[in-house]
């Protein structure tokens, strides 16, 4: 508050806080430069009750996010009633391991809770100096290539690449069927001479290019639209929208569905249940399903889904090759699924024989022992010359290098019927044959 006869600042007695604001009908500017809340005069006027002196209200106040911005700390324990947080619950949570918000945040909302918390820390309600472990800036989506023809006056199509020549010229957007990429570029699919403009754009209503979710989830699903746009690139970055893009993650579901239920019956529906079995996995299932563990988990902490979900795609090609699915093996994959589509993964888990939420589970770790590669391959040199390689495992000895080598149908040809003189092993590394030149049928080597 201001004391009237001098002007001096003063706070409002602890007690008094806090301190509810008047109820307000209209909210239009004051025209005076003074906020709405100016016009609650008798709010404003106001009684030092140390003084006894006449003393009018601040009316000049944040705005309500910037005085929110401790929020986080509020989610630790948000039923206290006697105080803000309790240190023992702020000890254990603190600081905040992620905060996720657009470029703009560094001057908005990321600058003002960076304050406060640094208030708070001065003051003793906080045991950390900052709020947050890491802060990621997101990528924006923008919307679908749109392609721009450029024309001259008489209205001919003229190549982008020279329309800044004609000093003035006319622009047409073109459908993207009628477009083609040729190279680096973007032309006219019945007359490649044309270059044209490509560009994305933020989305936004004025250009039109604004897509809404609603419709994407109602053709495709939730699952689908959320793992497009995980799948679109790194999370960072900004990338650009491609509804047709969306097929191909939709796919990747329909495949994982059919391979754990099978594929729908006469009638359309799918059968009850699953497809898996309660066999023991073999080695090769194992690896391939540790293997995708590990991927997937290393990017989800990197941030960097996109690849993730390359790593589970690869796993789903795998699986497809085998004759049985283990149900260790799939109920670990389900696991590794669920953050990336959750409505699918639940179903899954359930037709599993689950009767609990796949939320309560413990996501998979890797076994070490299964990431070790078993096979090498081997260069094999004739005559210091290399003329093929093969798969071999890594214990493997000279005599069975050298047998794959002559049942290989590439390298039989140098080998079989060809006296040897010697050869020379590195485990691992190499196998070169050396021919007895001198018995060897001149053109028997090529």
């Amino acid at each position: 508050i201001f004391l009237e006869d001098s002007g001096e600042s003063l706070p409002v007695l602890e007690s008094e806080l806090p301190l509810t604001l008047p109820e307000l009908d209209d909210f239009t500017p004051s025209g005076t430069g003074e906020p709405p809340l100016s016009k609650a005069m008798s709010w404003i006027k106001t009684i030092d009750p140390s003084s006894g002196k006449p003393a009018m209200r601040e009316t000049n106040t944040m705005p309500q996010w910037a005085g929110s911005c401790w929020y986080y700390l509020r989610f630790m324990d948000p039923k206290n009633s006697n105080e803000l947080v309790d240190k023992a619950k702020e000890k254990y949570w603190s600081p905040v391991d992620v905060y996720v918000g657009g470029a703009e945040h560094a001057v908005l909302h990321l600058l003002y809770s960076r304050f406060w918390h640094k208030v708070l820390y001065d003051i003793g309600v906080v045991s950390t100096k900052e709020p947050f472990k890491c802060v990621i800036n997101q990528g924006i989506i923008l919307g679908e290539v749109q392609y721009t023809a450029c024309k001259d006056t008489d209205g001919n199509y003229i190549s982008a690449d020279s329309a800044d020549d004609l000093g003035e010229y006319l622009q047409e957007i073109i459908p993207e069927e009628r477009v083609v990429k040729s190279g680096e570029f973007f032309v006219l699919k019945d007359n490649p001479n044309i270059r044209l403009i490509a560009r994305a754009h933020k989305m936004s209503k004025s250009r039109g290019n604004v897509v809404n979710p609603d419709d994407v989830v109602s053709e495709y699903g939730a699952d689908s639209l959320r793992l497009y746009e995980m799948f679109m690139g790194p999370f960072r970055d900004s990338k650009t929208w491609n509804t047709s893009g969306i097929e191909g993650v939709h796919r990747f579901l329909g495949r994982t569905w059919r391979l754990i239920v099978g594929s729908p019956l006469h009638h359309g529906a799918f059968r009850d249940g699953t497809l898996v079995t309660d066999e023991e996995p073999t080695t090769e299932q194992l690896r391939a399903l540790h293997k995708c563990i590990a991927k997937v988990t290393e990017e989800i902490e990197g941030t960097r889904f996109n690849t993730g979900i390359s790593a589970m795609m690869e796993f789903i090609n795998a699986a497809y090759k085998w004759d049985k699915q283990p149900k260790a093996i799939i109920e670990a994959f389900v696991l590794l699924l669920s953050p990336y589509a959750p409505h699918m993964a639940e179903e899954l888990w359930s037709r599993l024989g689950h009767p609990d939420s796949i939320a309560y589970e413990a996501f998979p770790k890797a076994d070490p022992a299964y990431l070790k590669e078993s096979t090498v391959v081997l260069p094999v040199q004739i005559n210091g010359k290399t003329r093929g390689t093969i798969q071999v495992e890594k214990g493997c000895s000279e005599e069975d290098a050298f047998t794959l080598a002559s049942q290989d149908e590439k390298l039989s040809k140098y080998l079989n019927g060809k006296p040897i003189k010697k050869r020379i092993f590195v485990p691992g590394k190499i196998l070169n044959v050396i021919l007895d030149r001198q018995n060897v049928k001149a053109g028997s080597i090529q």
